[in-house]
């Protein structure tokens, strides 16, 4: 039962049924619980969550059953707005202010005034930003781009992101008094895989859905699909569900679906379709950079790794001759870079190949140079330079091959000193 004084008699399942929420886990429960107890406040909001969980639906609860639920509510997403804008876009600007301005323009804390504003990624915004940000949170106040007078406004904050704050901030990229002032109420919503029980519940809402917009019969699971559906760990948590249903629904003829054409439409589960930046309060480490290196050191080490194991153990060199035979015993990569898992090598347990005794010393250097520590931040870095490099400092095609935005691009260029196009 909720226990908000002005929904006393509303039970948690009409709750749901109002906001669209499918489920009965009850961490999910325990989240929709705490934005009811605390909706009547002016207390700020900081929700967390892997990408795709559905983090959106909570600040759209608490202003629903707040005070302010006839006033506006405004939702920002602050890693869509580019950064040279963003100031402007939420504090407004005076008439020519900078190149553009031809007139003054009322930034969302002023629109919003006795209402609500949901900054969805603000783990985006840039540091000057948040200071302005961080004002308006301690004193209600607010300047213009353009201006030096303060204007007043009773706004209440909801944020949320997706990223590790703790290390966000021991690296300099959020400020710590800014997210212990949005961090007044913590809600955390649980990724799709520790909601096992809802998984099937939210595939056939989600049939049902596409079956009535097309027009076609609801497609179903053999029982072997339901539990390859309820075991898989859905990187992309609701969002990825969703879209996995829709595919379904739409391409396949025969509405019983098996286990082997849903694993069609199943991603291999590995450390490349690990959650995107995801936020367990237990992970280290710099989770932007980690995306860089999920995506890109792969690709781009895994052969040079495995001939260096060759040669690191077991390598036979005749450096007198020209040419150099390598034997080496099957060797299984670092089981470690960063928190990554052991994955099989892939070649037989014996085998032998030709390579320029040049090479064979060359990559020796290479793996003698290599043994010095790296961190995950290095290895970022070069992956970063290296993308760069390879799309000639053109920042959108490789921002694209790292897997981050563009605008995470712009900053880590900032960062290195990186002189692109």
């Amino acid at each position: 039962m909720i226990k908000n004084h002005n929904f006393a008699d509303m039970e948690l399942d009409e709750i749901k049924n109002r906001f669209g929420i499918i489920g009965n886990d009850p961490k999910l429960n325990n989240a929709i619980d705490t934005a009811i107890q605390i909706a009547g406040t002016n207390l700020s909001v900081l929700i967390t969550g892997e990408s795709g969980v559905g983090k959106e639906v909570i600040p759209k609860i608490i202003h629903a059953f707040s005070p302010r639920k006839h006033n506006n509510y405004i939702a920002i997403n602050c890693g869509a707005i580019p950064e040279g804008t963003i100031e402007s876009e939420l504090f407004g600007h005076e008439k020519g202010s900078f190149t553009g301005a031809n007139e003054a323009r009322k930034g969302y804390f002023e629109v919003a005034d006795k209402g609500t504003i949901f900054l969805d990624e603000v783990g985006e915004l840039p540091l000057s930003t948040q200071v302005r940000l961080l004002r308006v949170l301690e004193s209600g106040e607010f300047i213009r781009v353009g201006s030096s007078k303060a204007q007043k406004t009773d706004v209440r904050v909801i944020a949320a992101s997706n990223v590790n704050f703790m290390h966000a901030i021991h690296t300099g990229r959020f400020r710590e008094d800014l997210y212990y002032r949005l961090n007044a109420v913590p809600i955390s919503v649980p990724p799709l895989r520790e909601r096992k029980g809802d998984i099937h519940l939210l595939f056939m809402k989600f049939a049902l859905d596409f079956a009535d917009k097309y027009k076609m019969p609801a497609v179903r699971l053999t029982p072997e699909a339901r539990i390859l559906l309820e075991s898989y760990r859905w990187p992309g948590n609701v969002r990825q569900l969703k879209n996995v249903a829709e595919q379904i629904s739409v391409l396949e003829s025969n509405r019983q679906i098996s286990v082997d054409v849903l694993r069609n439409y199943l991603p291999a589960d590995d450390p490349n379709n690990l959650p995107v930046r995801g936020c367990d309060s237990g992970t280290a480490g710099n989770i932007q950079d980690r995306d860089i290196i999920f995506k890109m050191l792969f690709q781009l080490r895994e052969e040079v790794d495995e001939l260096k194991s060759m040669m690191g153990r077991g390598a036979i060199v005749d450096s007198s001759s020209s040419v150099a035979e390598v034997r080496a015993p099957v060797h299984t990569l670092p089981a470690k870079v960063s928190d990554m898992p052991e994955f099989p090598h892939k070649f037989p347990k014996e085998y032998s190949i030709t390579v320029p005794a040049a090479e064979v010393v060359e990559v020796e250097k290479e793996k003698e140079r290599e043994e010095l520590p790296r961190t995950i931040q290095d290895v970022s870095d070069d992956m970063i330079r290296r993308a760069l490099e390879k799309h000639e400092g053109r920042r959108k095609a490789a921002a694209a091959e790292l897997g981050i935005s563009e605008r995470t691009l712009y900053r880590k260029i900032k960062e290195l000193k990186i002189n692109d196009r």
